[in-house]
């Protein structure tokens, strides 16, 4: 009599206790969502590092089936091989990217302003675009020369003293924060690629020790997908980037060295990359006329279709398996939300994402976690 009487209060226990728990669960939830939301950009940008990290580690892997050498040095030869290339872009084709940079910027404004009037003239309202609308000042009519000039009161000179100042200002924070995130990159990411096991073991340590195998398996399919994918993803924006390059030197587009650049740069950025590389491709092209415009345009859809019918499906064949429209929905979201750096990591991020789903409903999952 006494057992089944306090079988009642036993079960109100259990329900009280999964209750609690339950709530406690939704409460460290929601407070790790406000916690990414609050520091997404710093969130991200050490997931750069990482990312950065795993590619050295897969190049420094790749050079390791051809010299067996320690793995700091073959880490340290990498990134000497690294910053040697770059010295020599610097070094040699330095002065024509600022040239090319500084009279592209100028073309894509001018063709801009073209494609507005263009547009203005058959009824479309570019309003909204802002391109190029110098008003007036207000003191003046168009049409008539200004009255002598006279000097600007102390008022005038201090608000522009301060408009000045506060403009440097905003530059010179940029320019260091720009400064400041390159590095806490490149600092992370070699220090990720030099002890790559230090920091898996640590992952490790951090798990409960029940779920330590799993916890292994899906760091190590992480590991080897973002590698594979890293690898084939430099080799395609690299071929686009040169492709890219030689076509529109051959069809006499001006710039074309920092096209190439910037559309290699861009691939890295799946569908939404490829469509800002067309467009500052054409604006580009409008200035040496209709044919070449045309050619310039043939050469995006051609690169595009080697980029994702060729090299893509190739190298990423066993690296990657996600459906188009997904990875497009997911970088708009990731987009709007978390702006430039969403978007550019929405792929590895997804890549994550998919090898845990695909590790939870697989049937290789070790046999003891069936039943969680």
């Amino acid at each position: 009599m006494t057992s089944s009487a306090d079988e009642p209060s036993r079960t109100r226990g259990d329900l009280a206790w999964a209750i609690a728990v339950g709530g406690i669960g939704v409460v460290l939830f929601a407070t790790l969502l406000l916690f990414t939301w609050y520091f997404a950009a710093t969130l991200l940008l050490i997931f750069t590092g990482m990312l950065l990290g795993v590619a050295l580690n897969a190049l420094t892997n790749t050079l390791g089936r051809f010299v067996g050498l320690a793995h700091p040095i073959r880490l340290a030869i990498v990134c000497v091989v690294l910053a040697l290339l770059l010295a020599g872009v610097v070094y040699l084709g330095g002065a024509t990217i600022a040239d090319q940079a500084s009279a592209l910027s100028k073309t894509i404004k001018s063709q801009l302003g073209n494609v507005k009037a263009f547009l203005d003239s058959h009824g479309i309202d570019t309003s909204f675009f802002d391109i190029g609308n110098a008003a007036p000042a207000a003191s003046e009519t168009p049409g008539t020369t200004p009255s002598h000039p006279s000097l600007p009161s102390a008022g005038a000179l201090a608000s522009s003293g301060g408009a000045i100042v506060s403009q440097t200002f905003k530059l010179l924070l940029g320019t260091i924060s720009a400064v400041g995130n390159f590095f806490i990159v490149l600092f992370l990411g070699l220090a990720f690629a030099a002890q790559p096991s230090l920091y898996h073991d640590g992952l490790l340590f951090i798990a409960p020790a029940k779920m330590r195998v799993r916890t292994t398996i899906i760091i190590d399919r992480i590991g080897e997908t973002l590698e594979r994918w890293l690898i084939a993803q430099i080799i395609v924006m690299l071929a686009v980037g040169a492709v890219t390059w030689i076509g529109l030197a051959v069809i006499g587009i001006p710039g074309s060295f920092i096209l190439g650049i910037q559309a290699g740069l861009l691939a890295f950025i799946p569908t939404v990359g490829a469509i800002i590389a067309g467009v500052v491709v054409v604006l580009a092209s409008l200035a040496s006329g209709w044919v070449a415009t045309l050619s310039a345009f043939i050469l995006f859809l051609g690169v595009h279709a080697m980029e994702s019918y060729v090299l893509t499906p190739i190298l990423q064949r066993q690296a990657l398996d996600i459906p188009p429209a997904t990875l497009f929905a997911f970088q708009i979201l990731l987009g709007v939300v978390f702006g430039i750096w969403g978007l550019a990591l929405a792929l590895p991020l997804i890549a994550i994402a998919k090898v845990m789903i695909d590790h939870f409903k697989s049937d290789e999952a070790p046999q003891q976690f069936k039943s969680l």
